[in-house]
């Protein structure tokens, strides 16, 4: 249930605490003979046992979702339920556990009164628990917070550097092609290179976002499958279904041309076989890329580079995973959508 780290803690509080109150007792005797030495564990034992009572049953509301309560509510639930179990176990205890001169000075549960000094040790007990097992929880969650966003920018980066990779100075090939356009008549050619255009400078522009709206992902893959329908005309066969309302979530830029780039690479592409893409979107939401599976016969070497780059990337926003289905027919790729 705990990590190691939170185990730690709860030793730390458990050793305090324990030294705390045995120390407080033994100075309220007269003389410390009378106490046999199998009595000090014993009462650390006792104190261990309801401290992890309190540190267990905040665990359990710190680290999991509780449907129904928010934060605030959760909060005063936990305390109170630690509460109750730690004035339940003090009580099962003190009759069970042999009396001893250590605890011959103990308050007793006879009485009203001894029932409410027991209830206000029990919440003073599950108060310092919770308080002590918040902020190791909060610490360690600032933390794991910080070193994911340093692997999200070291991911980035090396998106990046993909991205650099793939292409030969871009600033210059993109004001190249504005001017390339300028000298051309024929309405075809521009149309490539305008469209061309448009992907360089999508492509420059991502190298400042981790998310990009799947509205201008899209954009961004008509240009890209513009060119690569002029490249291999009706054997890349693609369609997009994707709703009006599911324009404005987010998406990790350029995730789908990785996943065009990746069916293109690995699959043959004839005009007697055509490839067939499709790009869609669900109500969970998600966005699905498939494509139909004719493998080459030689396969391409893969690195894996562009599908792993995207699982790490969704990874590390949102903490989850993309899903990845082949049935030996269809390869597909679902994507979840982020919210704004």
């Amino acid at each position: 249930m705990f990590k190691n780290y939170y185990l730690k803690w709860y030793l730390i509080v458990t050793g305090v605490l324990s030294s705390a109150t045995t120390l407080s007792l033994l100075l309220r005797h007269d003389s410390f003979k009378g106490v046999r030495w199998w009595e000090y564990p014993e009462y650390a034992f006792q104190l261990a046992v309801i401290l992890f009572v309190c540190w267990s049953v905040h665990g359990f509301f710190l680290l999991h979702k509780i449907r129904g309560l928010n934060s605030y509510s959760k909060h005063i639930v936990s305390n109170v339920t630690a509460t109750v179990f730690t004035f339940s176990m003090s009580f099962i205890l003190y009759h069970v556990l042999p009396k001893s001169t250590l605890r011959d000075s103990a308050v007793p549960f006879d009485t009203l009164s001894d029932f409410v000094v027991h209830f206000l040790g029990a919440f003073l007990a599950s108060l310092v628990s919770y308080v002590v097992f918040y902020s190791v929880h909060t610490n360690l969650a600032l933390q794991n917070s910080k070193l994911e966003n340093e692997i999200l920018e070291q991911e980035h980066l090396r998106a990046q550097l993909i991205s650099l990779q793939q292409q030969i100075s871009p600033h210059f090939l993109f004001n190249s092609l504005s001017t390339l356009k300028t000298l051309t008549s024929e309405q075809p050619t521009k149309n490539y290179i305008v469209q061309l255009a448009s992907v360089y400078r999508y492509v420059l522009n991502f190298n400042q976002h981790y998310l990009t709206p799947l509205k201008d992902e899209l954009t961004f893959i008509r240009s890209y499958l513009f060119i690569m329908t002029t490249r291999f005309e009706d054997s890349l066969q693609v369609s997009v279904d994707v709703p009006e309302e599911h324009l404005a979530y987010m998406i990790p830029p350029l995730s789908v041309q990785l996943l065009i780039e990746n069916a293109i690479k690995h699959n043959m592409i004839s005009a007697e076989h055509p490839l067939q893409i499709s790009i869609k979107t669900d109500n969970t939401p998600a966005l699905i890329v498939s494509n139909n599976l004719q493998l080459k016969k030689i396969a391409e070497e893969s690195t894996k580079t562009g599908l792993n780059n995207i699982t790490e990337r969704y990874k590390l926003l949102v903490h989850k995973p993309i899903h990845i289905v082949n049935d030996g027919t269809n390869f597909k790729v679902i994507l979840p959508l982020l919210n704004t």
